[in-house]
């Protein structure tokens, strides 16, 4: 049941990241150590690049998410070889490798996007205990 939520977190989060999602946060400049205004005047073309990138990565997340379903609903429950390994390589080289970015980047949603991070290990937790 984690790992079907988690699935569905990536399908949300992609769709935000698709549709919604402003090419520049408040805190990319600051992090940048610039103002919005030079910034897109030293790059004038870096919002509409931006949106196109957000847009293919929210696509991935959204493709992942499914898949993620897929797999938490259709191929758990027959616990086939080699399933715990590819789950803590899939969950670490996303959620919790953009939740610790997130941490490097000092961002504002930082905290929030702990919980993504914990569900996936929690989910593989649980499922390597049989739970």
């Amino acid at each position: 049941m984690l790992l079907s939520a988690c699935g569905v977190w990536l399908v949300a989060l992609g769709l935000y990241f698709v549709f919604l999602r402003p090419a520049l946060l408040p805190e990319d400049p600051r992090y940048i150590g610039v103002t919005l205004e030079r910034l897109r005047e030293a790059a004038p073309g870096l919002e509409a690049w931006l949106r196109i990138v957000f847009a293919v990565m929210g696509g991935h997340m959204v493709g992942l998410g499914i898949f993620t379903l897929l797999i938490a609903v259709v191929l758990l429950p027959y616990r086939p070889s080699g399933t715990a390994w590819a789950l803590a390589v899939t969950g670490g080289t996303t959620v919790v490798l953009m939740s610790a970015m997130n941490f490097v980047l000092h961002s504002d949603f930082r905290w929030m996007l702990v919980l993504p991070a914990l569900f996936w290990v929690l989910a593989l937790v649980a499922y390597l205990r049989r739970i």
